[in-house]
């Protein structure tokens, strides 16, 4: 039963944190793409972030700055306009995956936590 648990949350996180990356896309560029481009764009992130802070994630503000700065490289290579418009498409995902998750979190319907969207 623990595996289905974990099964869930990981697919309910990962759609929490696509939603976030689709919505920061759809605000800041022209091509936005699809749920799905988002899903995977949040899959690599989460992956990247992971990586690198098993790495140097034990180097204190360096660690967390440079897993920062590769789940910003994986949007800014997924999603066309360049570093800036990566950043605002990231702050836009913690944003809007940040309320969906404050509202989950209200109604009782799952724990804070978003795959792909680091802190949230």
């Amino acid at each position: 039963m623990a595996f289905i648990d974990t099964l869930i949350v990981f697919i309910v996180s990962l759609l929490i944190g696509g939603f976030g990356i689709y919505v920061g896309a759809r605000v800041t560029t022209e091509y936005a793409g699809s749920y799905g481009h988002a899903i995977i764009t949040a899959l690599i992130g989460a992956i990247a972030w992971g990586i690198i802070s098993f790495f140097v994630g034990w180097i204190p503000i360096l660690g967390a700055l440079l897993a920062l700065i590769a789940w910003i490289g994986v949007i800014n290579w997924r999603y066309p306009g360049g570093w800036g418009t990566a950043i605002v498409i990231g702050l836009v995902a913690w944003f809007a995956a940040a309320i969906v998750l404050y509202l989950f979190a209200l109604f009782d319907i799952i724990a804070s936590g978003a795959l792909g969207i680091p802190g949230v």
